[in-house]
């Protein structure tokens, strides 16, 4: 961290202990590391920004190099048969006629409780 090397932090802790005292280093050192902590939080946040717009910016790049590849190969692969996308289709017709077909006649109902006439069966000698 920051290139300090564990004689270099010493010498450092012995200079801030007769410089600030025994007393009143506890706070001292509470103070900076609330400072420390609030820097690494907004050097977090700013990294967290700066990532978020590299993000977009390819995200936008990447879609129009998607849309110009969609396009070339919808135009090299176009089917003869289909419209192109940009040319409406005709509207289909608004109906159609089915061709006369003969229906036989529903058979007529029995009405309720009356009794279903039975045919004779002929019997075989």
């Amino acid at each position: 961290m920051f290139g300090i090397d564990g004689s270099e932090f010493l010498l450092f802790a012995v200079v801030a202990l007769v410089v600030i005292g025994p007393k009143d280093l506890p706070k001292a050192m509470r103070v900076v590391g609330r400072f420390v902590g609030k820097a690494r939080a907004m050097s977090r946040h700013f990294r967290s920004g700066i990532d978020a717009m590299i993000r977009e910016a390819e995200l936008e790049e990447m879609e129009t190099k998607w849309k110009a590849e969609n396009e070339r190969i919808m135009a090299q692969y176009a089917d003869p048969v289909l419209p192109p996308p940009h040319v409406e289709a005709p509207a289909p017709p608004l109906a159609i006629e089915a061709p006369a077909v003969d229906v036989p006649a529903p058979e007529p109902e029995l009405p309720l409780g009356a009794p279903a006439v039975e045919t004779p069966v002929e019997a075989k000698p």
